[in-house]
């Protein structure tokens, strides 16, 4: 099954030439790369949230097997939905599932499923894909497989046993000699529609749990100071894998509103890039 991509022409554009010229207007030149265990990106129009993403990705030595975690925004599907099977494609490139590990993984959780509707118009996997495709490019023999899972609402106990499960795959593959390099990618924007003061305050608090490594704190400060990030518990999910894995500290790369692209600081969303490490 090939997935085509839902938002090209939307939330990028939609040719193969137009596109690279445009992820080539986000992204640096960074020649000393990190390798990270995962990191956070956003994932609205290239147009708004297009520098956090290329600042972020410049600075990621490339793996060869990307895990992506991001909401569900249109409701479709399962809670936890993994696409086994397959292909994405979107203009600049067609990308793989890493069919193996997707195995795995449900084999080993009992709570993702095996749901390709979920993914079928979902934009939050989709928008992360130009850029990898980008650095791609820079390196003719390289290739990545991915694994896309999308969340609905979830505890906080699931999110960590999710997490602690995708740790482990990562590890039973890396032993089986199925994969080397791994990187986790939670997809999320933060505040959404608020002003510009109230999403950097209520942003900062969300980035200060992020920052210390402390998944039960971001999830527990989104709820009580009802921060709209419609990623937190992927977040929190890609922090519990992390760590399980050895990460030990994160880095703010960049963070940004939509007020520094339409000029309208009275209704933002905010953006911002983590690597984790």
């Amino acid at each position: 099954m090939k997935r085509q991509a839902a938002v090209a022409g939307h939330f990028y554009r939609g040719r193969s030439d137009e596109l690279q010229d445009q992820v080539k207007g986000f992204v640096q030149d960074t020649k000393d790369k990190d390798k990270v265990f995962g990191l956070v990106s956003p994932h609205a129009g290239l147009i708004y949230s297009g520098r956090v993403a290329g600042a972020t990705y410049s600075r990621v030595s490339m793996p060869g097997n990307i895990i992506l975690v991001g909401p569900n925004h249109t409701g479709m599907g399962e809670r936890f939905a993994l696409m086994s099977s397959g292909k994405w494609e979107i203009p600049t490139h067609t990308f793989d599932i890493d069919e193996d590990m997707a195995n795995m993984l449900l084999k080993h959780s009992v709570f993702l499923k095996d749901d390709p509707i979920a993914h079928y118009y979902e934009h939050s996997l989709e928008v992360q894909l130009p850029f990898i495709a980008h650095f791609l490019a820079s390196t003719p023999s390289a290739d990545v497989k991915i694994v896309p899972i999308t969340m609905l609402h979830a505890s906080l106990q699931e999110c960590n046993q999710v997490g602690i499960t995708i740790a482990r795959v990562i590890q039973m593959a890396r032993s089986a000699g199925l994969v080397t390099d791994v990187v986790i990618v939670a997809s999320s924007d933060m505040s959404h529609y608020v002003t510009e003061e109230q999403a950097r305050y209520k942003d900062n608090l969300a980035l200060e749990k992020i920052l210390a490594m402390d998944p039960e704190g971001l999830y527990e400060v989104v709820h009580n100071e009802n921060i709209s990030m419609c990623g937190a518990m992927p977040v929190t999910v890609m922090l519990y894998a992390c760590m399980e894995l050895g990460a030990t500290r994160a880095e703010l790369v960049k963070y940004e509103t939509s007020a520094e692209t339409s000029g309208d600081y009275s209704h933002v969303v905010g953006y911002a890039g983590v690597l984790i490490k």
